[in-house]
């Protein structure tokens, strides 16, 4: 038999902690699967043609226990998603490496990464700007995609790959004088097109590509 590593109440368990503790819990590396398969199993169920008297309760018993499953996962991801926004804000706005991420999933780590970056180039372009006595220079939204001289995290974002380490990486300054690193093996990270590929043509690192 397969062990069961998601259930309702582990689900539930887990929003409650999470609910619970101003830090961000950690989660099992294969959450969002596990959590995928569960509902899968959960609509074989509710999808089964069955003979016994028992069957359309059992049906009606499972769909109401999918719906509390979907609302749970949305809450679950709502309370990381407002501790990930912290955890860019706090990494923006310190600049420090003291930043714990290790409870970060490897989805959720690229979703920050893309926040600081962005809280960090309208950091740049507004407020370093103005202490440079500069009138700060922000692009109309729908202006982002043009050639302008402002480079917006939206743009940057578009042009970074998602890499997994495979050696020990020390801390290096990219081509715009930005520090990086240092870097572990297994190691995710968002990185410029320019620099990941860099780190792949030398076998440091190995591109993450989504399916």
């Amino acid at each position: 038999m397969q062990e069961v590593l998601i259930t309702y109440e582990t689900l539930f368990e887990l929003l409650k902690r999470e609910r619970e503790r101003s830090d961000l819990q950690k989660l099992e590396p294969g959450f969002f699967s596990d959590t995928i398969s569960y509902i899968k199993d959960k609509k074989k169920i509710i999808d089964a043609k069955s003979d016994s008297v028992f069957a359309p309760e059992e049906r009606k018993k499972t769909e109401r226990q999918l719906e509390n499953i979907y609302k749970i996962i949305k809450e679950l991801y709502e309370k990381r998603e407002k501790k990930i926004i912290q955890l860019a804000l706090d990494k923006s706005r310190t600049q420090s490496n003291l930043i714990d991420a290790t409870p970060l999933l490897k989805e959720e780590k690229v979703f920050f990464d893309a926040a600081t970056d962005l809280l960090d180039s309208y950091r740049q372009a507004i407020l370093y700007t103005v202490l440079n006595e500069k009138l700060p220079f922000m692009a109309p939204l729908e202006e982002k995609k043009q050639k302008t001289e402002f480079k917006s995290a939206l743009e940057i974002a578009k042009s970074t790959r998602l890499v997994r380490f495979s050696y020990h990486v020390p801390k290096f300054v990219g081509p715009e004088l930005e520090e990086y690193g240092p870097f572990e093996e297994e190691d995710i990270a968002s990185l410029p097109a320019e620099i990941a590929d860099v780190l792949i043509n030398k076998g440091k690192a190995e591109e993450i590509k989504e399916e």
